[in-house]
C-alpha cells in the first residue's frame, strides 16, 4: 500500500497546482491527499506531509508590518501554520515548497524578507523553468538526496527566508547569498526549497526531493504501526 502524502494547496489555485504535486507524489511510490481550507484535514491519516506555494504569508506572522503590497489567506496561514507545528512535535516527514519553506521557517520562529531581491541585488526573474543557480551544502540532508554540485532551478518568488527559526539550517543559497533552501538539523526528514520542484519532475535531482519524503513517510508508517501493535500486545 503507498504511503499517504496530505498536500496543502491554495483555494484559489489548488485545482490546478494539486494534481502535479500528486503526480510527483505518485512518481515516488506515493498517493497525495488535498487539503485546504474548507476540507477535511486529518493529520493522523498520513504519513508524510507537503506544503505547496500559492500566496505571500502574511507579515503579522513572525511581528513584522507589511513592506508591499501582497495577496495573502489568512486562514490558510493559520491551518499551515498548526499542521508544520504538529508535524515537528510528532516527526511527522514534511516538505515544503516556496511558500511551504517560508512557512516552515516561520512556525519555527524564523522570519522573513518581504523583498529579497532588492536586498540582495539581484535580478527576479518568474519563471517554471530551470533558470536560476543554487550552491547545494555539503554534508546536508539535501546533499544527500540530491548531491553536491550546483543544482538548476525555477523561481516564482518574491520573499525569502531572513533570520532561521529554531532547530533548521540552511541547505542551500543563491550566488548571491540568499537562502533557497532550508532543513532541520535532525531527523526525520523535515525540508524546504524555495523552487518548485514539482515542474522539474524531468530532472532526478528533483524527483529525488519527493522520493526522500516518501521514503521518510514509509518509515514513519512503519514504526507508527510498530508501534500500535505494541500497545495492542500491551493492552492484550
Amino acid at each position: 500500500m503507498r504511503v499517504r502524502i496530505g498536500v496543502t494547496v491554495s483555494r484559489r489555485s489548488g485545482w490546478r497546482i494539486f494534481p502535479l504535486l500528486a503526480f510527483n507524489v505518485w512518481l515516488a511510490g506515493g498517493r497525495a491527499v488535498r487539503w485546504q481550507t474548507g476540507y477535511d484535514v486529518n493529520v493522523d491519516a498520513v504519513d508524510g506531509i507537503i506544503i505547496g506555494g500559492g500566496d505571500d504569508i502574511a507579515p503579522a506572522l513572525y511581528d513584522m508590518q507589511p513592506m508591499m503590497t501582497a495577496r495573502i489567506d489568512p486562514e490558510r496561514d493559520a491551518l499551515e501554520r498548526h499542521i508544520v507545528k504538529r508535524a515537528w512535535s510528532e516527526n511527522i516527514p514534511l516538505l515544503g515548497i516556496c511558500r511551504g519553506s517560508q512557512m516552515l521557517n516561520i512556525a519555527m520562529g524564523g522570519t522573513l524578507d518581504q523583498d529579497a531581491y532588492t536586498t540582495f541585488g539581484t535580478r527576479n526573474i518568474k519563471t517554471i523553468l530551470p533558470r536560476k543557480r543554487v550552491r547545494v551544502v555539503a554534508g546536508t540532508r539535501l546533499s544527500l538526496l540530491a548531491g553536491d554540485l550546483p543544482m538548476s532551478v525555477n523561481a516564482l518568488h518574491s520573499q525569502a527566508v531572513d533570520r532561521l527559526g529554531d532547530g533548521l539550517r540552511v541547505a542551500a543559497r543563491s550566488d548571491a547569498g540568499m537562502v533557497q533552501a532550508i532543513e532541520r538539523v535532525e531527523d526525520p526528514f523535515m525540508l524546504g526549497v524555495q523552487w518548485h520542484p514539482e515542474h522539474l519532475f524531468y530532472a532526478r535531482r528533483h524527483r529525488r526531493l519527493f522520493e526522500g519524503l516518501v521514503e521518510a513517510a514509509e518509515a514513519y508508517r512503519a514504526g507508527r504501526d510498530q508501534g500500535q501493535q505494541v500497545d495492542a500486545l500491551d493492552a492484550a
